[in-house]
């Protein structure tokens, strides 16, 4: 093999290039092997940096350096088993009364070069294959000091002879005891490193230990690719960042002082990957440069560790200073860049996790405050000094303006966490007029309150926003986004993609595994007539009556409680749970219910479901809450559905606990964004998915767990084609654009709405004028009365004069509506984005927004559809599809258009004969005999027995239910033909007899009376 081959000249090159960058060269022989840690660079650091201190312990000592060094080591040694190599760097050691600092940092300004002087004392040391050990003379390629104290290591690996960062990885799995004072006690991190790769891990624990990727991406960092590093540049190593940046003297101290931390909760060191580290990096710099004003559009995606890269962000910001390279005009250098540090967000985990991080960095409480209690607590914390980062959420900001003083000209940054739509109109303009204080005393300048108030919803130079999200819409990407510096395309500022999560295995791809179904059915019309009727409307109505058909529901729990037992039950050691997602409340409450009794009838254990819905509901007359079905509070629902037998402590034992471990979830509305669940592993969707729903919903899958793997994820789907759920994921994949919405689009829909002769320009200037006096300057509850009542006055004319409209032209008055909606829709949007400044188009959007919701409503006639039978049903298998997605680069989505319902037309109504007929076509191809529906036959036969006709002329239905419940079982026994399974389990399952007996007799009954006209 050519000596050019060998292992060592890849050491050199990585050696070399620190030592460029100001790291010393270690020796082994300085190495203490029973402390753990280089005595000679240590006493080097201290000598240098804090003589005087080293003075007053020497002289404890007796002046005797060999004591002085033996003993302070020692202390060292103790204090780093006790408190940690990260503490003691940060916080230094006391001994004797005396503090010694083991390191400094860069402080966050320097105003003169002396500020940054004992930073640059740091002596950085590289030490090429140490013996480490007391025991054996096992050797590590690279071990990385700071001031004398081991804090990484690295396995370096050449595939020139044959080995590769795998090679590494087995390396410190086989041949590094986790045990040893190095690994156990004192370094943070273990690279394994080859030219192309890089992997890390915080933690040794022999075949267990886990090593994470920590590559740039494809395409290289912060855009859209997949795993791994782009081709390598004058280096001539793909790897070379890991050197060149990331142990950069600046970078690694940084590392050390801003980013590392512990996990209070596993108690494992957390080191950034690369993607959070250049996300914080690069956010912060282009702030420092560009100062307050910016915007800034995070896509990353789900598995990105999006909660740390936010606490980061949050704890770097919160003293970012400018540098030196300001480039925005009247910015200075070595100045504070925000004030204060706002986070938007809904998620309690996100409070005490900044806490506990944000905490180990600065070391002192109330750092960071959440804002839990009302918006009077808020307001303190927006004015006071100690918090420095506040987490709130969107809705407190409207009730506080009266509270906040004294915040004009501040400078806030406002980290958004999932970001959507939702964080522009009306909640994200008085989170601005809170943060400016736009009040009475603080105005613009011409002192117009109508002005001022269009000024706050544009972007401002005291504002800066951080938006995260890993599904942006149109509307996300043009609030937050970047513009192309050639196109003008809004893209988002970093990208950490779909991809690459899971390329790099911290996401599971939930297409991969894709089973389609399809319902095919057939109606009949029952109804002694043949109504018109809306066919929008009543095609609604027949869709949905057949789907919440207990026909239906029962073929389709049958199929979900069979799919789970056999194929999701026996995974991940038998925790494996599920999600069923549905339409609409009835439809999860009735396939709930469906799948307990089929699960109870089958005598299945192991398949208990919950369901989870909001609000009240009545369904077959029965009031339904998600607590009264599930026998707890909502509250308790995801702790009780995380809960495994498996994993209880007690398991095996007799104190095991008595709790009901559920494996299925029923849905409607509720877990399907921001629920993460890694027992997860089957979805079964009974509704259409669209856009960024389908990606958000399906989502819930694609958490990891030490047990799961990618076959183990699986969808099973009734309504939706694996194609168009593959398309949907398209854009959210790797990274989107949208193109920008052009502006004068406002003006065009402002003159759609003025055309009409409805509005009048005084009133709603006088309208704007006592809305926005009363907002800024009302405090007592008699001017808020006052104020209220001139509301209605000014509105008043106009709803008359749409009255007028409507009586004489039903379609202008709709017209009318459907402008003034599309433009109150489209200013709240484009007004965060253009600065307008147009007080008549705030007058208009402030006034036709109170307007809209005067406006009475046009009637809209219900569409009964009567009486209609199913007839025949089949749910059947349609394929099995592996919908990954393939890299497409980046994808446009379609910007905001606006535009409205547009005017109402009466529909041409068809007879409904016809429509069900043509339904069938669609739905009921190649349905035969065998799929014939045996509970709507026994009801016809039921309503054709002579004797029942009679009963139900005579009786209401209640009494009616004595003669048929006697008869039911009569005729359904004379009719007993091929639906022998069905037939059985009426006989066999009492609740289920007693169900299916009620919806018979309720609907014969329907049936005989409406053949005799008798309503």
């Amino acid at each position: 093999m050519s000596f050019v081959y060998q292992e060592r000249w890849f050491e050199a090159a990585i050696e070399d290039a620190l030592f460029g960058s100001g790291w010393l060269r270690g020796a082994t022989s300085n190495f203490d092997r029973q402390l753990g840690f280089d005595t000679a660079e240590l006493f080097a650091f201290i000598g240098a940096t804090q003589p005087d201190e080293w003075d007053r312990l020497l002289a404890y000592h007796g002046n005797n350096p060999d004591v002085a060094q033996r003993q302070f080591a020692q202390r060292l040694a103790n204090q780093i088993d006790e408190r940690g190599p990260l503490d003691v760097l940060r916080r230094g050691v006391r001994d004797k009364g005396v503090l010694i600092r083991l390191a400094y940092f860069k402080p966050a300004h320097a105003i003169t070069d002396d500020a940054l002087k004992l930073f640059r004392a740091n002596r950085l040391t590289v030490t090429r294959q140490l013996a480490y050990s007391s025991s054996n003379n096992n050797t590590l390629d690279l071990v990385l000091f700071v001031n004398g104290i081991p804090l990484a290591t690295a396995e370096l690996k050449n595939p020139l002879t044959g080995q590769t960062v795998e090679d590494a990885k087995e390396q410190y799995r086989k041949t590094r005891d986790p045990k040893e004072l190095l690994f156990a006690r004192r370094t943070l991190v273990h690279f394994a490193v080859d030219p192309d790769l890089v992997f890390v891990t915080t933690k040794l624990a022999g075949e267990k230990t886990r090593f994470l990727p920590f590559n740039t991406g494809s395409n290289g960092p912060g855009v859209s690719g997949g795993a791994g590093n782009p081709p390598a540049g004058a280096s001539g190593y793909r790897s070379s960042y890991l050197w060149e940046q990331i142990w950069h003297p600046d970078t690694w101290m940084d590392l050390v002082r801003r980013f590392l931390h512990t996990d209070k909760d596993s108690k494992a060191l957390i080191f950034p990957r690369y993607h959070q580290w250049h996300a914080v990096t690069q956010l912060t710099e282009h702030a420092a440069r560009h100062g307050s004003g910016q915007n800034y559009l995070v896509m990353h995606s789900a598995g990105s560790g999006k909660s740390n890269t936010i606490a980061w962000l949050a704890h770097r910001l919160s003293s970012l200073h400018t540098g030196s390279d300001v480039a925005k005009e009247g910015l200075r250098p070595n100045e504070p860049v925000f004030d204060k540090v706002i986070i938007i967000t809904d998620r309690v985990v996100l409070d005490r996790q900044l806490q506990d991080t944000v905490f180990q960095f600065e070391h002192v409480p109330g750092v960071v405050q959440r804002i839990d209690k009302d918006s009077a607590q808020l307001a303190a914390a927006l004015q006071g000094e100690t918090a420095k980062v506040v987490i709130t959420t969107m809705q407190k900001f409207p009730y506080i303006l009266d509270k906040v003083q004294g915040l004009r000209g501040k400078r806030f940054a406002v980290i958004v966490d999932e970001a959507h739509s939702s964080q522009s109109g009306d909640s994200a303009a008085a989170l601005k007029k809170v943060l400016l204080k736009l009040g009475s005393d603080d105005v613009d300048e011409s002192g117009d309150l109508l002005t001022a108030s269009a000024l706050a919803r544009g972007r401002h130079e005291t504002l800066s926003y951080f938006a995260f999200t890993a599904t942006p819409k149109p509307k996300t990407l043009e609030l937050f986004g970047t513009p192309h510096p050639v196109t003008g395309d809004a893209q988002p500022f970093h990208t950490y993609s779909m991809r690459q999560a899971i390329d790099e295995g911290f996401i599971l791809d939930v297409l991969r595994n894709y089973v389609t179904y399809k319902s095919y059915w057939k109606l009949a019309n029952a109804n002694p007539d043949d109504p018109d009727v809306d066919p929008k409307k009543a095609g609604a109505q027949l869709a949905r009556f057949a789907s919440l058909h207990p026909t239906m529901q029962a073929q389709k729990a049958e199929i979900i409680v069979e799919h789970f037992r056999k194929h999701t039950a026996p995974r991940l050691g038998g925790r494996a749970k599920a999600m069923v997602v549905t339409g609409s409340r009835e439809a999860a409450v009735r396939l709930h219910t469906v799948i307990k009794k089929y699960v109870d009838m089958q005598g299945y254990v192991g398949c208990d479901s919950l369901v989870a819905f909001s609000g009240d509901l009545e369904v077959d007359g029965v009031e339904h809450t998600e607590a009264r079905v599930n026998g707890f509070s909502e509250g308790e629902l995801p702790e009780r559905f995380a809960y495994t037998a498996a994993d209880d402590k007690y398991a095996g034992t007799p104190k095991a606990k008595q709790l009901t471990e559920y494996k299925i979830l029923v849905v409607a509305e509720k877990y399907q964004t921001g629920f993460d669940q890694p027992l997860l592993t089957t979805m079964y969707v009974d509704k259409l998915l669209k856009n960024v729903a389908a990606v958000q919903t399906l989502s819930r899958l694609n958490r990891t767990h030490p047990l799961k793997a990618q076959g183990d994820v699986f969808v099973l789907d009734f309504v939706n084609e694996a194609g168009d759920i593959a398309e949907q994921f398209k854009p959210y994949f790797e990274t989107a654009a949208t193109t920008p919405t052009d502006p004068n689009l406002l003006y065009t829909a402002q003159h759609a709405v003025t055309a009409y002769p409805i509005l009048v320009d005084s009133e709603m200037q006088a309208y704007a004028e006592a809305l926005l006096a009363a907002e800024q300057k009302a405090t007592t509850d008699t001017a808020l009365q006052r104020a209220h009542a001139s509301l209605y006055r000014f509105t008043e004319p106009a709803v008359d004069r749409f009255n007028a409209v409507a009586a004489d032209d039903p379609e202008a008055a709709d017209g009318f509506r459907s402008a003034l909606r599309d433009y109150t829709r489209m200013y709240a949007f484009l007004s965060q984005i253009v600065p307008y400044h147009d007080e008549d188009l705030e007058r208009l959007y402030l006034y036709g927004r109170a307007l809209l919701n005067r406006l009475p409503r046009r009637q809209d006639p219900s569409v009964d559809i009567g009486e209609v039978v199913l007839t025949h049903l089949r749910v059947s298998k349609t394929g099995e599809h592996d919908a990954s997605l393939t890299p497409e680069g980046e994808q446009m989505l379609p910007g905001f258009v606006g535009g409205g319902a547009g005017r109402q037309h009466d529909p041409d109504k068809v007879a409904l004969s016809e429509l069900i007929d043509e339904f069938n076509d669609r739905f009921g191809i190649g349905l035969g005999e065998a799929d014939k529906v045996w509970v709507e036959q026994q009801i016809v036969a039921l309503a054709e027995d002579g004797a029942l006709e009679a009963a139900a002329m005579v009786n209401d239905e209640s009494n009616f239910g004595v003669v048929c419940d006697k008869r039911i079982e009569d005729v359904i026994l004379s009719r007993h033909d091929d639906n022998g399974k069905l037939m059985q389990r009426y006989l066999d399952d009492e609740s289920l007899r007693s169900q299916l007996n009620q919806f018979a007799r309720r609907q014969a009954y329907q049936m005989i009376r409406r053949r005799k006209g008798i309503a």
